[in-house]
This record gives C-alpha cells, sequence and structure tokens, in this order.
C-alpha cells in the first residue's frame, strides 16, 4: 500500500524500480544471480545450521514447493520496500550511496524481527548487499526484474527448498 501511495504520488517516479531497465542486462543479472544466490544461500545454511545444530526442513517436497511459492510472492514485495521505496527515495535526499547504505542496512536488520538468531540475520547482508549493488549499479532506469529473481533464489536456497535439498543428499 505504500509502495503504491508513493508511486501515484511521485508521478510513477522512475526511482522505484517499476521501469524494466535493460531488459537484457536484468535478465543477464538474473541468470547469473539465480543460481549463484541459490546455491550460496544453500551453502551458508548449511555452515550455519552444522553450527547451531538444527534445521528447519520441509516436511516433503510439496511442503517445499509451497514454501517457494511464497518466497516467489515475498521476495518482490521485500526488493519493492527496500530497493525500491527506501533505496530509491532515500538517493533522492542523501544520495545513492547513503541510501544503498541504509536501505541495506534497513533490509539486514528487518529479519531479526523475525526472531532470527544475529548469524542468521547477518547473513542476510550477503543477499542484500548484491542486490543493492545491482539495483543501483546495473545499466538503465532503476529495475526491481533482476534484483527481485534472485532475490526469490537467495531465500529458496536458505529457506524451505535448500533446506530440504540439503536433507535429500544427506548433508545435514
Amino acid at each position: 500500500m505504500l509502495f503504491a501511495i508513493a508511486y501515484l504520488a511521485s508521478g510513477r517516479a522512475r526511482w522505484l524500480g517499476l521501469e524494466t531497465g535493460d531488459v537484457r542486462v536484468q535478465l543477464l543479472f538474473a541468470a547469473v544471480g539465480v543460481p549463484l544466490m541459490f546455491a550460496a544461500a544453500t551453502t551458508v545454511q548449511l555452515w550455519l545450521a552444522r553450527r547451531r545444530g538444527a534445521l528447519l526442513v520441509p516436511a516433503n517436497a510439496g511442503d517445499a514447493w509451497f514454501q517457494a511459492g511464497f518466497y516467489a510472492v515475498n521476495g518482490p514485495i521485500e526488493e519493492a520496500f527496500f530497493r525500491g521505496l527506501m533505496q530509491g527515495g532515500l538517493a533522492l535526499l542523501w544520495g545513492t550511496p547513503v541510501a544503498f547504505v541504509i536501505a541495506t542496512a534497513a533490509y539486514v536488520l528487518y529479519h531479526k524481527l523475525g526472531r532470527w538468531t544475529w548469524a542468521d540475520t547477518l547473513a542476510t547482508a550477503l543477499v542484500g548487499i548484491p542486490l543493492g549493488l545491482g539495483f543501483w549499479l546495473l545499466p538503465g532506469p532503476p529495475s526491481l526484474i533482476g534484483v527481485s529473481l534472485a532475490h526469490i533464489a537467495a531465500t529458496c536456497g536458505f529457506l524451505g527448498p535448500g533446506p530440504y535439498l540439503l536433507k535429500k543428499l544427506h548433508l545435514i
């Protein structure tokens, strides 16, 4: 709702990231970022699970797919808020570098609200930093396409499908 209000009040501002940007670059970012983020997030989750001695794993493949569907909705919403609204909006006020730092810190700390451990919360910086840089530095108008797809993959690697895969491969 807040994003929609900002979009309409700003006269459909480009900084919110609803442009397609350079579609080829966005899709290339996603093509590289999706498998990389999934693998990296799954690897970090494996390390953290071994460190903490516990991991929540979906009950079955259907549950893993159900969770993936939720993350496919949640990822773009988080990117619209943290990249589009926060990073894009704050860049107008204080410049892009400051906006990047504030939006990325807010993204990381937001996960602590879910009562995540500090190690799990800080691990989200491994997603927040590259996606914030991608939103900022990719050529063309800012776009949520590439960063949203990479975000979905990272979340699927860290929660739900990634842990399910770790369990199926007998790595945990």
